[in-house]
């Protein structure tokens, strides 16, 4: 029959050794740094992501505007297939009206299956380039939240490593400890002297 007394690296005994006290403290660090400072990293780093993103998306929003065009270029002949659910686009040339200039002309992204003399809504920054639209307020969730979750597995997952680093050490300065215990020892229950 097997018996385990709880906490006995933390009571003074003589079987208990220095390595003993050290791996107790380490377990203790360990659960409260797994439990309290892994979360508390992945929701600061999260906060940090999203303020971030959400200053990247309003300068987007200052920058790019959405524009009603008329594709009037060439349209590939084979469209390019759909793949996980996301809509491929090609470039094409599109005119629009820009109010106070009169037409205008450029290349944008349209989606795939746009044909000729269709109208889309394009994108265009500052600087007249086609862009992909300013992400919406999901996305910039989506961002954060991943961002805090990775870096809570990724500080969890670095606890975890420096404890079975320390636990090995631990182990190996335990076994150190109790070969020069029996060198001591072993003398006196074996009859035999070296």
């Amino acid at each position: 029959m097997r018996t385990r007394v709880r906490g006995w690296r933390w009571r003074r005994n003589p079987l208990r050794r220095r390595s003993d006290v050290v791996e107790a403290w380490t377990v203790l660090a360990v659960a409260v740094l797994l439990f309290l400072g892994a979360p508390l990293a992945g929701a600061l780093t999260g906060w940090w992501a999203h303020g971030e993103a959400r200053r990247t998306a309003a300068a987007q929003w200052e920058d790019r505007r959405l524009v009603r065009a008329e594709v009037v270029g060439r349209t590939p002949d084979s469209l390019p297939a759909v793949q996980a659910g996301r809509e491929y686009t090609y470039r094409a040339t599109v005119r629009w009206t820009e109010p106070g200039e009169g037409a205008r002309t450029g290349t944008a992204r349209v989606p795939a299956g746009t044909r000729s003399g269709e109208t889309v809504d394009v994108w265009f920054d500052g600087r007249g380039r086609s862009v992909p639209p300013p992400p919406a307020e999901t996305t910039i969730w989506q961002h954060s939240l991943t961002l805090g979750v990775c870096t809570t597995a990724g500080t969890a997952a670095l606890v975890l490593l420096g404890h079975a680093a320390v636990r090995r050490a631990a182990g190996r300065r335990r076994m150190a400890e109790w070969e020069r215990a029996w060198a001591r020892t072993e003398p006196e229950w074996t009859r035999r002297w070296a």
